[in-house]
């Protein structure tokens, strides 16, 4: 039997999104996929006074179950109530790639879908974008759609090179599929590697900088459609002190470079008004849980590692919501 988000307590993303574009910030979207991870980003948010995005790509779905994530959202809205502060909360589909996937999380209480058609003909991804948010709309939850593709890898995502997006195809495409909001190429990129060392130049600490952000195809989407909310997928600036601890103690991530943090508060200042962070917290709880399986080799209590590992997150998360979204205080 369906379930409507309502039921749940959820918000949709229509509203947040026009006071986002509105007030120049953009809304946090992060990932989860265990209790301690929501757990984090509710409080980091309740902390902050900010509305949140918690995003379940298909892996997700698959590693937690269908029901209990329902039910877990549903405890979320109840959260953050108990935490002192009604903050909005959406449930979210990240990277849904069949209608049918899209139709399940809308008949299972999620309040916004993405339907990511980028990898199909233009023509292939109107069809199937209109046949989501027909459906979606019809139970009052909002769509992203996708124009362009993203490089590197997000659970079941993968894709070789990016394809920036064509500004002159988004005024049709909004158009004709009636998205609520559209996630575009500009030159961010999934997972904690997202470019190769031969892409980016070195500061004078050594660090890898990536190429900048090409915010000339931005401004030209804006002036096409706008105040339209956009997004910003593979946002995660891959933080070099956590990096660190986790090569300090057996990790071995080479050459793992992110997006500036610098230039995400350039984009949250425009109309990008949903900004998608996934690896950095994968990296803050997993540089938590190895130093502590280092300092502690004896430690065999979960929460003893698990513990810390949230709270490292819930910092990130307020450091993103306060210094580069913008989203602070805006709940």
């Amino acid at each position: 039997m369906a379930v409507s988000y309502k039921d749940l307590g959820l918000a949709n993303s229509k509203e947040m999104f026009a006071k986002a574009v509105e007030g120049g910030y953009a809304i946090p979207a992060y990932n989860f996929n265990n209790l301690e991870q929501m757990q984090a980003i509710l409080q980091a948010c309740v902390e902050t006074k900010s509305p949140v995005i918690l995003q379940v790509s298909s892996g997700a779905r698959n590693y937690a179950n269908a029901t209990l994530l329902r039910n877990m959202a549903r405890g979320a809205v109840e959260y953050v109530k108990e935490l002192g502060c009604e903050i909005p909360v959406v449930l979210h589909l990240d990277h849904g790639d069949t209608f049918e996937l899209c139709k399940d999380c809308i008949d299972n209480g999620f309040s916004s879908v993405m339907i990511d058609g980028s990898h199909h003909s233009y023509e292939e991804n109107v069809a199937l974008t209109t046949k989501v948010v027909e459906y979606a709309h019809a139970n009052g939850v909002t769509v992203e759609g996708e124009l362009g593709v993203l490089a590197g890898v997000e659970d079941d995502v993968v894709a070789e090179e990016s394809t920036y997006t064509r500004p002159e195809e988004v005024e049709d495409f909004v158009k004709r599929t009636g998205v609520d909001s559209l996630a575009i190429s500009i030159g961010t990129s999934h997972g904690a590697h997202k470019f190769t060392p031969e892409q980016c130049t070195k500061n004078e600490d050594g660090v890898l900088v990536p190429p900048p952000l090409k915010f000339d195809i931005l401004e030209e989407i804006e002036k096409r459609i706008p105040g339209f909310p956009i997004v910003l997928h593979g946002s995660s600036s891959v933080p070099m002190d956590q990096v660190e601890i986790i090569n300090a103690n057996g990790g071995d991530l080479k050459a793992a470079v992110g997006i500036p943090e610098e230039q995400l508060r350039k984009a949250a200042a425009s109309a990008v008004c949903k900004i998608n962070i996934d690896s950095d917290g994968r990296l803050a709880m997993t540089a938590a849980i190895r130093k502590t399986m280092a300092e502690k080799p004896g430690e065999f209590d979960p929460r003893k590692y698990l513990g810390p590992a949230r709270d490292s997150l819930k910092e990130l998360y307020k450091h993103k919501n306060e210094n580069v979204l913008g989203s602070a205080g805006k709940a």
